[in-house]
């Protein structure tokens, strides 16, 4: 029955003609190839040998609607860009996560990357623990029972190769939950930490002393000046003012060195882009790569020389960890969308989500979809708005509407929070918004007007989408808790809990299903 409507659809398919017109025969057509698609979407149960695991940190479902416009627009589809879809949108199976943590409605980005990662919500800005300990409560970190592993944790004691990839520090919020348990994500470095934190760790320590940090195969990224003292300042490699800065004397980038040479394994440190390029990746089993003092670049303004792209980390780990005789599981956070809502800028938000599609495009060349599980999702959310009534095909960066109250311009894209309300000046009764037809509006660093004026763009609080194709995919398929996914990539990939030796492989998902329901009855 099934090969009958596929052929059925096919015929329909194949002749049914075109006017041109969006008229009801379009989109019949349309609807048509969806469900074609859509039926021919099979299960695939096997053990996921690999898991990649791709995190677009604020990337919420406006950001992705509005990248999907904006990457049409650039390559000239006029109004054929509303229509288009990113890679991972194609993908099979989609869910949306719930992203409130422990004790905040939105949460930040430490606290969803632990549910993410470990599958426990924690409480605001805490890394690698559970709700057992607050913010800044450095001596409840300190008890392992309220410390969450992470997934490279559980891959790790199965024997699998372990890699992050970041595009931020390697030390901040998202990457941090990945091998550290810190009670304040401001922790990346000694500078930043009170007296009352003095028997803890800091994070950038915890990478390279610690397990599972320590045994991390793949580590690229920036955020040089949490891991070593003095680094030198240049035009081109500033420092990041908003983060710690390292002064104790240490130097961690050689501590891991030394290590590694220490245990006689295989590995290299590279600081530029060139030197990326020239790694024997076959021979190589550790790799750590520390492009930058703060953040890397923006992809539209990216040296080569220095920084590579989310894409070009992406292949190199992914060559690096694919020769493991028991495969690998790789975490890909593309941080700076989130840093450009942050800071208003929406252009530079979106130009970030289609590179981060690039990477995972890149990936996906790279990959076997039979045996690796790929995952496509945010953190969380950001406050901008895709509103008005814009003519189809016009700009996603330009003017929506001319509003009725004020009869001034207002662009399509806009945020709830933000800075440039502050330079809205007032008369005698009210604010008067700036006609934004008079500004930039395609500009990167243009900033979208906001409706409340706040130090930053702040977090929003809705779902966010997982888009997932390859082994137990299928397992996204409703509105589920943020923790959930850390619970699929240990399912699919039978590790962490999940992991059961046996003889047999219907006994090992008896023995499975029976650990997720017993779990189910007592969380």
């Amino acid at each position: 029955m099934r090969s009958l409507k596929l052929a059925v659809f096919a015929l329909f398919l194949a002749t049914s003609g075109s006017t041109g017109l969006e008229d009801a025969a379009f989109w019949d057509r349309v609807a048509t190839q969806e469900l074609h698609s859509a039926l021919r979407v099979s299960v695939n149960e096997r053990r996921a040998r690999n898991v990649v695991l791709f995190v677009g940190d604020g990337m919420g479902p406006n950001t992705i609607t509005a990248a999907r416009i904006y990457k049409g627009q650039l390559a000239g589809e006029g109004r054929d860009a509303e229509r288009g879809l990113l890679a991972f949108e194609r993908f099979p199976h989609v869910a949306l996560l719930k992203t409130y943590n422990t004790d905040k409605q939105v949460s930040d980005s430490a606290s969803t990357a632990t549910a993410l990662f470990s599958g426990v919500k924690s409480n605001y800005k805490t890394v690698g623990l559970d709700a057992n300990v607050k913010l800044g409560d450095c001596e409840s970190s300190l008890n392992k029972s309220y410390r969450a592993d992470s997934i490279l944790k559980w891959a790790q004691d199965a024997g699998k190769l372990t890699g992050f990839v970041t595009n931020t520090r390697l030390t901040h919020a998202t990457p941090a939950a990945l091998y550290a348990h810190s009670a304040h994500r401001s922790w990346e470095c000694e500078a930043k930490m009170p007296r009352s934190a003095a028997k803890c760790k800091d994070i950038a320590r915890q990478m390279v002393e610690d397990e599972p940090g320590k045994s991390i195969n793949v580590i690229l990224g920036g955020g040089r000046q949490c891991l070593v003292s003095n680094v030198t300042i240049t035009a081109k490699d500033p420092i990041d003012t908003w983060a710690c800065r390292r002064g104790d004397r240490l130097d961690l980038i050689r501590m891991w060195e030394e290590e590694k040479r220490a245990k006689g394994v295989s590995h290299s440190v590279v600081s530029k882009n060139k030197e990326l390029t020239e790694v024997d990746f076959e021979k190589t089993d550790f790799l750590l790569g520390v492009f930058t003092n703060g953040f890397l670049q923006y992809e539209h303004e990216r040296d080569a020389e220095i920084s590579p792209s989310l894409a070009e980390m992406t292949v190199a780990a992914i060559k690096t960890l694919n020769k493991g005789p028991n495969g690998f599981i790789l975490v890909v956070e593309s941080g700076m969308i989130d840093q450009a809502h942050h800071r208003g800028t929406a252009r530079k938000a979106l130009d970030e989500t289609v590179a981060l599609e690039k990477a995972v495009e890149e990936a996906l060349k790279l990959v076997d979809l039979n045996e690796t599980l790929v995952i496509v999702t945010a953190d969380h959310t950001h406050t901008l708005s895709i509103a008005g009534y814009p003519v189809r095909g016009t700009s996603i960066m330009g003017i929506a509407y001319k509003s009725k109250s004020d009869a001034l311009n207002y662009t399509t894209l806009s945020y709830a929070t933000g800075t440039e309300i502050k330079f809205y000046p007032f008369n005698a009764t009210h604010v008067t918004r700036p006609d934004p037809s008079t500004e930039d509006v395609e500009s990167f660093e243009y900033k979208q007007h906001s409706a409340i004026s706040t130090d930053e763009g702040v977090h929003g609080g809705g779902e966010v989408t997982a888009y997932a194709i390859g082994p137990w995919s299928h397992l996204f398929q409703s509105v589920h808790e943020q923790n959930y996914v850390a619970h699929v990539v240990g399912f699919a990939s039978k590790i962490g809990n999940y992991e059961v030796a046996t003889n047999g492989a219907a006994t090992m998902e008896l023995v499975t299903m029976s650990a997720v329901l017993i779990c189910l009855l007592f969380n």
